[in-house]
Parts: C-alpha cells; sequence; structure tokens
C-alpha cells in the first residue's frame, strides 16, 4: 500500500497504523514545490524529515515523490488563472482531485499498488449496489468531505482513510502511543505551497500581472478608494477592504474585467442560488435526472443549506437555496450532501440574484 505521508500528524497515524495492522506499507511524501522558504504544512524540508523520521519509527519504507511540474501545472497555474478570472480558488480541493487521488495514484497503479492511503478525515462504504460511498468524517470539526468531494468510483474503491472514523484527540493519542515525533505539531490551516501561507505574497512574487492598481466603489459607482490587485478580494470578505464607508461593509462583487471591486452593505450580499460547473458525482452519475432536495454546503466550515438542485449536461449544476444566503463566492465549492453522504460537487461560476 503506497501511504501519502505530508509529514502531518494525521498522515503519520495512518501509516503507522496500516503497518501495525500488517500492510505491507510503503510511506510515500509528495514534493510538491520548489521552495526551500516554505515551512509550513504539507511543503517544505521539515516536513519531509518529520515524514522520514516517522517511516523509521514504524518500519516501512519511505521515499520522496517528486510531483513539482503536476502541480505547477494543474493546481498553482489555475490558482493563478482563477485569480485573473476574478475567481476565488480552491487549490486544496483542486490537489486532491488532480494530485493526491490523481497523479499520485496513477503511479501508485503503474507500479502495482493496490491501494493508496491518507490522512484524511472522511469514511467510505458500500451500499446495497456495490456502489462507493463517500461519509463525513466521524470528527466533524476536521470532516474534510468537502475538500474531497470530487471522488468517484475508481478513486474511493482503492482508497482507504485510516482516520476517517476517529477523532482528532484519538489520533493525538495513537501518535503519542507510537512515539512520533510529530504526535503534538499543529494542523496546517494556511496556504500550504506559499511561503508563510501568505497568498497574497505569492501572488505577488509570482504573478506580478496580476498586481494592477484599479478602483474599490460602492454599489452606486462611486469611488471609495484603490487597491492593488483583485486578487485580495473575495465575495463576503469584510476584513482590509482599505476603504471607510462609515458602516460595515463587505465586498460584493469581484470584477476583473473592469478591475473593479464593489463593496457595500451586507444585506446586498444576499443570493437566491449559484451555478456551477465542473461538477463531480461520487455515484458516476446524478442522484436524479430532475431537481432533488439537498443539503449543500458553499464554504468549508460553512453551514449545511437546505437546496434544490438541479443536475445541468455532464458538469453543471444549479441550486436554488431555500432561503437566501450570503457570500456566495465564484471559484469556491458546492458540496452536496445527503446526511453523513456526499453526493458530488463543483466549482461555483455565478451567484444568482
Amino acid at each position: 500500500m503506497l501511504v501519502a505521508m505530508s509529514g502531518g500528524v494525521d498522515s503519520s497515524v495512518a501509516a503507522c497504523l496500516l503497518a501495525e495492522e500488517g500492510y505491507d506499507v510503503v510511506g510515500s511524501h509528495m514534493r510538491l514545490v520548489h521552495l526551500d522558504d516554505v515551512e509550513h504544512g504539507c511543503c517544505g524540508p521539515r516536513a519531509r524529515a518529520d515524514a522520514e523520521a516517522v517511516a523509521r519509527i514504524g518500519g516501512f519504507p519511505f521515499e520522496v515523490l517528486d510531483l513539482t511540474a503536476e502541480f505547477e501545472w494543474s493546481v498553482v497555474s489555475d490558482f493563478f488563472s482563477e485569480h485573473e478570472a476574478g475567481r476565488t480558488p480552491n487549490p486544496c480541493a483542486r490537489c486532491n482531485a488532480e494530485i493526491k487521488f490523481g497523479v499520485f495514484l496513477r503511479v501508485a497503479e503503474e507500479r502495482g499498488f493496490d491501494l493508496v492511503a491518507s490522512g484524511h478525515y472522511v469514511r467510505t462504504a458500500r451500499n446495497d449496489a456495490g456502489e462507493m460511498r463517500l461519509l463525513r468524517g466521524a470528527d466533524r470539526i476536521k470532516d474534510q468531505s468537502y475538500m474531497l468531494h470530487m471522488l468517484g468510483q475508481r478513486e474511493l474503491a482503492r482508497a482507504v482513510f485510516p482516520v476517517g472514523g476517529m477523532q482528532k484527540s484519538e489520533t493525538r493519542a495513537h501518535a503519542a502511543r507510537f512515539g512520533l515525533p510529530v504526535a503534538t505539531k499543529p494542523d496546517s490551516q494556511e496556504l500550504c505551497f506559499a511561503p508563510s501561507g501568505d497568498a497574497g505574497a505569492f501572488v505577488r512574487r509570482f504573478a506580478p500581472g496580476l498586481v494592477r492598481e484599479g478602483e474599490v466603489v460602492d454599489p452606486g459607482g462611486r469611488v471609495l478608494g484603490t487597491h492593488d490587485g483583485t486578487f485580495a478580494f473575495t465575495v463576503g470578505q469584510r476584513r482590509g477592504l482599505g476603504v471607510s464607508t462609515g458602516e460595515r461593509s463587505y465586498v460584493l462583487e469581484v470584477d476583473a474585467l473592469a478591475n473593479r471591486v464593489v463593496v457595500g452593505p451586507g444585506e446586498l450580499l444576499a443570493r437566491r442560488g449559484l451555478e456551477a460547473d465542473r461538477v463531480r458525482w461520487v455515484a458516476g452519475r446524478p442522484p436524479s435526472e430532475g431537481p432533488f432536495e439537498a443539503e449543500v454546503r458553499i464554504r468549508y466550515r460553512g453551514q449545511d443549506l437546505p437546496a434544490v438542485a438541479e443536475p445541468g449536461g455532464t458538469d453543471r449544476l444549479r441550486v436554488e437555496f431555500r432561503s437566501a444566503q450570503r457570500g456566495v463566492a465564484p471559484g469556491q465549492s458546492v458540496v452536496l450532501y445527503r446526511g453523513d453522504e456526499v453526493l458530488g460537487g463543483g466549482r461555483i461560476t455565478a451567484a444568482l440574484r
């Protein structure tokens, strides 16, 4: 079994548990960036060293898999192009789809591994028809199903998630039991491939063409101030607007074509629904050819929202909320659930007024 090891506590415990259960484990650390000053999350020399130390303790082979070219092409380039289009990218979901359960799984299959494993907090099961189901992690706070909504039958049939049925406290207890040096390592919350997790600084350094002065305006078009790039803004954002309106203001729209950011009162954020593309269904098909009811989530740590979803074509989706919602940000993911089960999801392309 090829186990993706980021150097964090979750993937470290996943690998050690599988080795303890008798699986023939190979720990594989994906090198995703060439930057020497990235030193947090799953990137950088320290993360690699931590993963290797865990493999020594666990008594299984360790390798570094260089996927920098694939990551640059499918994740970093997409990150820049999404900002250029005025959308707020979701690079973690993109990485899971294209790298961790795309390239990594393909490499594992080519090398003869039957299964891959990771430290994600999700669970899998089979229904009565033998189809794979993707379920939320048992720890609702750590649940990562939102970021893995794009996994389908092929990926889930070959993937193992050893910590998905645990609480985070249990995972750390296992790490302490194994004597792992990462047992108390903090969780990474920031953009993994940017130095210090600073996405804005990363864009300014590697995509200077996106640094362009533009206007910040109110809903009527009155100029309130200036910005140095629309990439620094997302719909629903309240802090760091760089202007003062005399009232609490939010980003209402990011117009990259006009290089303009529209801000205004929060009540103007309300939207009745959304449209999405890049839609993938866990079962390989939507639950219904026509509209169906589901709970949807439009941000990683957001709430489940009652809605009616209507598939359109092979990879399109329209969602109507039962009640108007704020902060529908193009570029982010919309994920559909029924209880604990993930049905699928896609990229938000537009908010419906």
